[in-house]
């Protein structure tokens, strides 16, 4: 063991908790003062149309019905929301790279103090998964997704989750349990991290188009918005949010489904059995079973919009489930949190 590189990994994390934290001080300004307010303007206007009188018949293809799920090829998709990036929201991003680049750092130095890949115990799992959060966040907004708006939703729970990590999951590095050495380590937890990623992304885009869907229908009932049409006035149009959460899980799913197959050939070279209902085996498969009836609500009428979200909704927090009470307070195989 290099214990210097081990305390190495630990000042990157905590360095990055420091960064990230200015980075979601910056998004919190840019989403009361900066961008937020011109979306505000937006929704203020896109609200008025609400209330304005349909001009169209019921069923036409350009129905005003505002309770009408988004439904992607129908007519042609929706542009996505114009960039709203303002100069708090730059510097959220460049902080938010740099503290991605820093917890990349403690993976990497965490993993060559033990000598072998650094997702062995729950605490290294937090650590990578915060890192893919933000990776993943990243990413897409280099790939051109109008994601800023998402700033203050990722840090948080990004922040979040380093606390946790090095607070209450934290262990000292060491070897891995024989159990776990093998190549399929590399394979199947990889799959499982990525996937917290995006599923995490998909979750804070869901949870912010039920609240702009929710004022949404209140304005077109001609009732007062409510208490939650400041955040909502501050985010894109309740389909865009929609379309791009549908996006997220689509890419997620098939990543999920392969890490499930991993475990289950990884389970038979290391236990001679695919499958044998294990906590975390059954956890896994009811979060995949989740996200699958996600997606075929999405693909059946009167199942789009707020119904298939509360079913990504319940998916994430069997994931989480699966993440923190199995891992903790179960036994099993797979009882390798170190805690």
């Amino acid at each position: 063991m290099n214990e210097s590189l081990a305390h190495l990994s630990n000042n990157f994390v905590y360095s990055a908790m420091v960064v990230l934290s200015m980075a979601m001080v910056a998004f919190g300004v840019d989403f009361a003062f900066g961008t937020g307010a011109e979306r505000a303007r937006a929704a203020t206007n896109r609200a008025r149309a609400l209330r304005a009188p349909a001009t169209v018949t019921v069923g036409s293809a350009g129905s005003s019905d505002p309770t009408a799920p988004d439904e992607p090829g129908a007519g042609g998709e929706a542009p996505d929301e114009p960039a709203f990036v303002g100069r708090w929201g730059r510097v959220g991003v460049s902080l938010a790279t740099l503290t991605f680049a820093l917890l990349v750092a403690a993976v990497v130095s965490r993993g060559l103090s033990a000598g072998r890949l650094p997702w062995g115990n729950m605490y290294e799992f937090s650590v990578m998964a915060a890192t893919a959060v933000l990776g993943v966040w990243l990413f897409l907004l280099a790939r051109g997704r109008q994601l800023q708006y998402l700033g203050l939703f990722i840090t948080f729970p990004v922040l979040m989750t380093l606390g946790v990590a090095v607070t209450l999951l934290y262990t000292e590095s060491a070897q891995l349990v024989p159990a776990l050495k093998s190549y399929w380590l590399g394979i199947h937890v990889t799959a499982a991290i990525i996937s917290s990623g995006v599923f995490t992304v998909g979750t804070a885009i869901t949870a912010l188009y039920l609240v702009v869907d929710h004022v949404d229908r209140r304005v077109a009932a001609d009732r007062e918005p409510g208490r939650l049409a400041p955040i909502a006035a501050r985010l894109p149009d309740a389909a865009s949010l929609d379309r791009n959460a549908y996006r997220t899980y689509a890419f997620a799913f098939p990543l999920w489904t392969f890490a499930v197959i991993a475990g289950a050939i990884w389970a038979e070279n290391a236990w001679g059995r695919y499958w044998g209902w294990d906590p975390k085996e059954t956890w896994a498969f009811i979060t995949w079973v989740f996200f699958a009836a996600y997606l075929h609500a999405r693909a059946t009428a009167g199942w789009k919009g707020r119904k298939a979200a509360y079913i990504a909704l319940l998916g994430y927090s069997a994931f989480l489930f699966n993440y923190f009470a199995v891992n903790i307070w179960f036994f099993g195989f797979h009882s390798y949190s170190g805690v």
